[in-house]
């Protein structure tokens, strides 16, 4: 072993305290790479297989009724490379078990399995026997959360008459890889689920015999999707079509879409802070040490040592110092990554997910890493190999001090001489200081932005569940229906007040931007269904012009104010222009929305009613659900107790894990740099604290000097830490602006108060450490001179 290598042990074993919190920090960093990287490309290999092995379809459209010979016209667009026909209807179940209605979507598929568009993989059971008309396969999701088994019965009714459906088979699809209805963001699949029957059974049901009502296209390698999707639009037009859209918009694509990028974004910032702040710990630590040895390294130049060999010697030594948080980080996130895949399994059905964990992964780890070793080491390698041998020889010259800020404002005389020491080592060295405040105030800030998210999906909740959507329950028609529905609504048993909406298809258009929604007509004065502005104060709907959501104005380039094309996709498909009469600040999904009486006038309509809204007396509601049951008229029930129940249940595993991991890893961040910020405050000022313990100071006294000083740094870098955190969160909430959700920008007192408890532990215990070790200081060797 070099003489060089036996020094990089003694090192190693000296500083092992502050190098056990660098691993730390590193271990955190990795960790956190590895983790998101899995996810990431787990769920990027697992969709693209199973959409190329079930053959997910590229184009999806809704239309009123076409007859199948369209089929054969519509393969001829070009750029279509196949075409799927279906028929697909909503319709209310009666689930065994189950108290509330429950929503499904029927999805016809043909009699004898063959391969088509969106196929089905099935998971138990058999595929549907021929002349068997009231099999239906249903979705995994749907069967779990209902503990259904192959050959249990349904209750359903298919256009207004009652029908028992039997369970061949479970299956999954790659149209439903995410299971919710279109309007919600987190699944409820006790109340929805998909079944798939035979298109025989359901044409006659649904009097579609020789028609469809829905179709699937894949494209040609090559071909244009907006141009596909414009000729299919004009051709389905006259059959009642709503508007082809692509992969994009349908829904189980855009949310697995959505979290691939959250995964990036999250694998981005995170691991980049974590390693920033070892990289910043591993700079402190090795400029300190190229300080206190530099006659060491003089020695080392004399005996005829290269910069080359004393660069190297420190270099080796920050890569050792990162090399255990690296191998631990590397294992913690491959099994905190299999948590996160063993979460998804539960959200997204796959019949195969993939744990992919490849060598770019474990290289990924080692690389970032080295990365933040070689980035905290380079300024203080620079110093060692740049100081001159015989300038090393001697002892670093005092650094020159003249009377600070505090001392010419006379300040000084108030002060004790414990304090002043204080102040005058942090006036005389502010770059230090300012370091210190900086690394404590990155803590700070990770603890505040650890815990933003569950304010934030809080504040979602109540905002969606508490302000916007106040009824108990919304019923949504099979088809539109007279203004006397409402009273016929308001006559069913428990129902305390209704309030009816109407809702069309539309396609919003400004400039060269559009978008298609859903453009609901409420009741003018309604209070089942509130809009709120982005201070969350109820937003009074304009009895003319419409109201977007803001994200929704973001989309389309459009203010208040301004004139929006109207082309409704329903009914006589009356193009209007509309004035923006307001802008509403809603954090789920896209919105636009009209007075129902002038949404009537635009559609040229008399009083015609989707659904209602209804406040339900809580001890009539069974009556209610089980005579809702078996309404052929209803096609869907929503329930918004089930449905806060729902997102809070599915927050609660999906947040729990994500928020527990960062929250414990930025605690071991604090914890670090509040503890390294200490020992090497003590390494610095040893020889200065002994000097003061001989000249006759208390213990205590000189714990104050030493230990008051890093209370006032912290103390500092608390409020930055808020500032810096906040600023976090910030980004973050504008990276989360989606169209699907939005995570609203709120920091409540708590989560300050719950930064500043775990620093200030984290000082707390540090204090006692160095305490212990001022307190057995040997004043006899910390006094030998150097020279």
């Amino acid at each position: 072993m070099s003489a060089l290598d036996r020094k990089l042990l003694r090192d190693l074993r000296h500083l092992r305290g502050q190098l056990i919190a660098i691993a730390v920090v590193v271990m955190c960093g990795v960790a956190t790479v590895v983790t998101t990287r899995t996810a990431y490309d787990s769920l990027l290999s697992s969709r693209a297989i199973y959409y190329a092995q079930y053959r997910f379809a590229d184009i999806f459209a809704h239309l009123k009724r076409a007859p199948e010979a369209l089929a054969a016209t519509l393969a001829t667009i070009p750029g279509v490379a196949a075409v799927q026909t279906r028929i697909v209807f909503e319709v209310t179940l009666d689930v065994p078990g189950l108290d509330e209605p429950a929503t499904g979507r029927l999805v016809s598929i043909p009699a004898r399995q063959t391969a088509v568009l969106n196929d089905l993989y099935l998971r138990r059971g058999r595929y549907l026997e021929a002349g068997r008309r009231n099999e239906v396969l249903v979705s995994e999701a749907f069967a779990q959360a209902n503990h259904l088994q192959v050959g249990d019965a349904l209750g359903a009714v298919l256009n207004g008459h009652w029908q028992a459906l039997r369970i061949a088979g479970v299956v999954l699809s790659p149209e439903y890889v995410y299971e919710i209805r279109g309007s919600d963001v987190f699944p409820d699949n006790r109340h929805f689920g998909v079944l798939w029957m035979s298109r025989e059974a359901m044409g006659p049901a649904f009097n579609m015999e020789g028609a469809f009502n829905d179709l699937a296209l894949a494209l040609a390698p090559g071909a244009s999707e907006p141009e596909v999707i414009a000729q299919l639009d004009r051709r389905l037009e006259r059959y009642g079509g709503l508007g082809a859209f692509g992969r994009s918009e349908q829904i189980s694509a855009r949310f697995l879409a959505d979290e691939i990028a959250q995964n990036r974004v999250s694998g981005t910032v995170l691991p980049a802070i974590f390693l920033g702040v070892a990289a910043f710990l591993l700079n402190i630590v090795l400029s300190r040490l190229v300080s206190t040895q530099r006659d060491q390294i003089a020695v080392l130049k004399a005996f005829g040592y290269s910069n080359r060999a004393i660069g190297g010697h420190y270099l080796k030594f920050a890569f050792i110092a990162v090399l255990p948080g690296a191998v631990a980080g590397t294992a913690l996130g491959l099994w905190l990554g299999s948590l996160i895949n063993r979460m998804y399994v539960q959200f997204y059905r796959f019949p195969v997910f993939r744990y992919e964990v490849g060598p770019e992964v474990v290289a990924l780890a080692v690389g970032v890493s080295a990365l933040a070793a070689l980035l905290g080491a380079l300024a203080a390698v620079r110093r060692a190999v740049a100081l001159p041998p015989a300038e090393a020889m001697r002892p670093e010259p005092p650094a020159g001090f003249g009377r600070g800020l505090l001392e010419r404002a006379g300040v000084w005389r108030w002060l004790s001489v414990p304090w002043r020491v204080i102040a005058r080592n942090l006036t005389r060295r502010p770059s230090r200081a300012l370091l210190s405040i900086l690394g404590m105030s990155l803590a700070v800030a990770i603890l505040v932005v650890g815990r933003y998210f569950v304010d934030a999906v809080h504040l979602l909740a109540e905002v969606q569940f508490g302000m916007v959507q106040r009824e108990d329950v919304a019923i949504t028609f099979h088809e539109p229906r007279p203004a006397r529905a409402r009273h016929e609504v308001a006559r069913l048993p428990g129902v305390l007040r209704s309030e009816s909406f109407r809702v069309v298809p539309a396609r919003l258009r400004f400039e060269h931007r559009s978008r298609r929604v859903a453009l609901t007509g409420l009741e003018p004065g309604g209070t089942l269904h509130q809009l709120v502005d982005q201070q969350f104060h109820v937003f009074a709907l304009p009895p003319a012009g419409v109201v977007l959501t803001s994200k929704l104005a973001d989309i389309l380039g459009v203010r208040r104010g301004e004139v929006l094309t109207v082309d409704v996709l329903e009914g006589e498909r009356p193009r209007r222009t509309l004035a923006v009469a307001g802008l509403v600040d809603e954090l789920i999904g896209l919105a636009a929305y009209m007075d129902r009486h002038s949404l009537s006038r635009l559609l040229g309509e008399g009083e015609s009613l989707s659904g209602a809204l209804l406040a339900v007396d809580p001890p009539a509601a069974s009556q209610l659900y089980a005579d809702l049951k078996q309404l052929p008229a209803v096609a869907a029930v929503t329930i918004r107790a089930v449905a806060l129940a729902s997102f809070e249940e599915t927050l609660a595993k999906s947040l729990g894990v994500f928020n527990t991991v960062v929250v414990v890893f930025a605690c071991a961040i604090a914890v670090a740099m509040v503890y390294n910020a200490a020992r090497i405050a003590l390494s610095e000022r040893g020889r200065e604290l002994a000097s003061l313990r001989v000249l006759g100071f208390t213990r205590a006294e000189v714990a104050i000097m030493l230990l008051g000083e890093q209370a006032i740094l912290t103390l500092v870098a608390m409020p930055l830490g808020s500032v810096l955190g906040y600023a976090a969160c910030a980004l973050i909430s504008r990276a989360y602006q989606w169209e699907l959700f939005r995570l609203p920008l709120v920091l409540q007192p708590r989560v300050y108060a719950f930064a500043y408890g775990v620093v200030g532990v984290a000082a707390l215990l540090s204090a006692l450490v160095v305490r212990r070790r001022l307190n057995h200081l040997d004043l006899v060797e910390v006094l030998k001179t150097r020279e």
